[in-house]
């Protein structure tokens, strides 16, 4: 029974190690999901690039909607029936244009009663001049009498009293005239109030009705919205950015802005306003830009997208991002050395990025770089040229590198 064990022991080690320098081969081998790396004495066919210098620039892509720049509601300072809606949805109103009216039967009546109010007011004054003008000429008789000696005393303090008493009404009916005119102001304003006009600072004289919120007939409180009026001569772009994008604007700074309403166009825009702070919960800083449309093409509410200069280079040493490679967890290329027929691993230090291409900082390169085949690639390993590389070599500069972004959300930029 002992060497039955013995044996079934002897012939599952074997196994294992079998298993074990089966992997060991399949892995040197290129197996286990690694790379498969050439042999510096085999050579690898591959294709280059040389290093260019042009100007790059690394634009960042942001989305927002746009908002009007002027953007109020038509509201009654009274209470009332809307009696007459003269504008509508979509239509243009001039500074000054009368919008609605409200029933003012209530306020005419208002208006005639503080009117009559006044004229009691001024003929209780005219009734009051005249009793004081008697007592004036009472007094100064008492006074007269008093002085010759045939008025008493008594008589004269009654006369000056009664004089003091009439200038004191006189003084009141006065008063009373003054608060009925005010009440009659008031009343004529109020009446003013049920022609409602739209009325703004500053141009454009034109503007246009953004929503209507009631119908005519209905019965409004005061300060109850009617219709909203908008300026659309001039837009507000709103995006957002990132703290890795925020240091990196500044207002006046320039920005192409496009819409889907018309494709392959862009309209001009320029920083007007930046948040001094960034949001807490998206880590995220509103941008406003103001964007002109002096042929009203643009609408408030319509999704865009804003590219932004954020870096420029007149003269930089680029290379194709596809010659980037990554070894023992440094990023850096291959430069290909034609003399040897070898390609050596350099690590580099990179600046911007513009489409297909990258900025090298540091070090200087001054020999084409693998753009294709560095996968197989170890420092070191001899290659072959292959003919294509003359036309990657020679490939056009992108435009610019673009990033994502969503209105009020997070913003993510790839390399």
């Amino acid at each position: 029974m002992k060497k039955k064990w013995s044996v079934i022991v002897a012939v599952a080690v074997v196994i294992a190690g079998g298993a074990f320098l089966g992997y060991r081969i399949y892995a040197k081998l290129g197996g286990g999901g690694q790379p498969h790396r050439g042999r510096a004495d085999q050579a690898v066919p591959v294709e280059v690039a040389s290093v260019r210098r042009t100007a790059l620039r690394e634009v960042g892509l942001f989305t927002g909607s746009l908002a009007p720049e002027s953007h109020f509601a038509i509201a009654p300072r009274v209470s009332g029936r809307l009696e007459k809606l003269l504008v509508n949805l979509g239509d243009p109103v001039r500074r000054g244009q009368l919008v609605a009216e409200l029933d003012d039967d209530e306020y005419v009546q208002q208006l005639q009663r503080a009117k009559a109010e006044l004229l009691v007011a001024q003929a209780t004054v005219q009734e009051c001049q005249s009793n004081l003008q008697a007592a004036q000429r009472d007094l100064e008789r008492a006074e007269t009498l008093r002085q010759k000696r045939i008025a008493s005393e008594a008589e004269y303090d009654q006369a000056r009293t009664e004089h003091e008493v009439q200038d004191a009404r006189c003084r009141l009916a006065a008063a009373q005239v003054d608060q009925k005119q005010a009440a009659l102001n008031e009343a004529q304003i109020r009446l003013s109030y049920t022609k409602i006009a739209a009325d703004w600072e500053g141009p454009p004289d034109i503007r246009y009705v953004g929503e209507r919120f009631v119908d005519q007939g209905a019965l409004l409180t005061a300060n109850a919205p009617i219709v909203s009026v908008l300026d659309i001569s001039t837009l507000t772009a709103v995006i957002y950015v990132i703290e890795r994008d925020y240091t990196r604007i500044a207002i006046g700074q320039e920005a192409s802005v496009a819409t889907d309403a018309f494709p392959g166009r862009s309209f001009a825009g320029r920083i007007v306003r930046i948040a001094p702070q960034l949001q807490e919960t998206s880590r995220q800083a509103r941008v406003e830009l103001t964007v002109p449309n002096p042929q009203g093409l643009l609408k408030p509410g319509m999704f865009v997208r804003v590219e932004l200069e954020l870096a420029r280079r007149d003269d930089a040493a680029a290379i194709p991002v596809a010659a980037l490679a990554r070894r023992e967890g440094r990023q850096g290329v291959f430069v290909v050395d034609a003399a040897a027929k070898t390609a050596r691993f350099v690590p580099v230090e990179l600046g911007i990025s513009s489409g297909e291409l990258v900025e090298v900082l540091r070090p200087q390169l001054d020999a084409p770089v693998v753009v294709m085949g560095h996968h197989l690639l170890e420092d070191g390993s001899a290659v072959i040229v292959a003919e294509a590389s003359a036309t990657t070599a020679t490939a056009p500069a992108a435009v610019g590198r673009t990033g994502a972004s969503s209105a009020g959300r997070g913003r993510g930029r790839q390399p």
